[in-house]
C-alpha cells in the first residue's frame, strides 16, 4: 500500500509540474523531478551534490534543479569548453575541470562531435564512431581524481544527499570504486545503459547488483538512468 500511495503522488507531481511552482524538468528524461519528490518525503527541500560528468549547468543536468532551491554542491566536468558555464552560471557551487576515475593521473578524454557522449573510455569512444552517427573531434589529456579523495576534500565527513553519475561507459568502474562505509549518499542517480558496436543501447545490470549489494533499491528508471535511494534511509521517511 505505501507504494502504491507513492506511486499515484509521483504521478501527480509529474503530471501537474510547471514552471512557477520550480517543477520544471532540466534532466534528460524528468529524472531530477523524480530525485526531488524523493527529497520532498525526506524532507530535504535543498539537498547537497556532487555531479559527475556535469555537461552543461542547467541544460540536460541532474543537480540545476536543487541549485535552484538553495542547494550547493561539486560539478566535475572534464570538458574544458564546458566547465566554463558552470563557473558563470553556479558560482555558489564547486566546478571542477577534472575526471573521476579509480586513482589519481592523466587520462585521454573523447570529445564527441555530440558532447553529451564524451567520454574517457576509449572502448565507449570507439564504438560510438563505429556506428557512423558520431565522430571523435579530439583527445585531450585530462587529470583525474578518484572519487574518494574529491568527498574528502568537499564534503568532509558527511557525504553529499544525492550523487548524479554519467561518464559514459565508466560508470560501473567509479562505483566500484566508492568507498560505502564512509560515503553514503542517499540517492544516486546513475546512467545505466551502454552503446554496442552497433549503436545500439544495452542496459549494464551490474550496475544495479552491485548498489543492491550495498544497500540501496532502484526507485525508478527511465531507461537511459536509474535511480536508486537508500533502503535505510527510505524505510526511517
Amino acid at each position: 500500500m505505501r507504494f502504491e500511495w507513492i506511486f499515484h503522488r509521483l504521478v501527480d507531481r509529474l503530471s501537474g509540474c510547471s514552471v512557477e511552482e520550480g517543477r520544471r524538468s532540466y534532466s534528460q528524461c524528468g529524472e531530477d523531478l523524480i530525485v526531488r519528490f524523493v527529497f520532498d518525503t525526506l524532507r530535504i527541500p535543498a539537498p547537497s551534490y556532487l555531479d559527475i560528468g556535469a555537461h552543461h549547468p542547467h541544460y540536460l543536468n541532474n543537480t540545476f534543479q536543487f541549485y535552484a532551491a538553495g542547494g550547493r554542491g561539486v560539478n566535475i566536468e572534464p570538458d574544458p569548453q564546458l566547465i566554463a558555464g558552470f563557473t558563470e552560471k553556479r558560482p555558489r557551487d564547486v566546478n571542477l575541470n577534472i575526471g573521476i576515475g579509480d586513482s589519481t593521473g592523466i587520462l585521454e578524454f573523447f570529445v564527441m562531435n555530440v558532447r553529451t557522449l564524451n567520454t574517457f573510455s576509449s572502448t565507449e569512444a570507439r564504438q560510438l564512431e563505429a556506428s557512423g552517427k558520431f565522430r571523435i573531434e579530439q583527445v585531450l589529456p585530462i587529470p583525474v581524481r578518484s572519487v574518494n579523495d574529491v568527498l574528502a576534500e568537499h564534503f568532509g565527513r558527511s557525504a553529499p544527499d544525492f550523487i548524479s553519475l554519467d561518464v559514459e561507459g565508466l560508470d560501473l568502474q567509479i562505483l566500484r570504486s566508492l568507498d560505502f562505509a564512509r560515503w553514503r549518499p542517499k540517492v544516486l542517480c546513475v546512467e545505466t545503459i551502454t552503446y554496442s558496436d552497433r549503436g545500439a543501447g544495452e542496459k549494464i545490470p551490474e550496475i544495479a547488483a552491485l548498489l543492491q549489494e550495498q544497500g540501496y533499491f532502484p526507485f525508478a528508471d527511465t531507461y537511459v538512468n536509474t535511480i536508486f535511494v537508500d533502503r535505510s534511509v527510505w524505510q526511517r521517511a
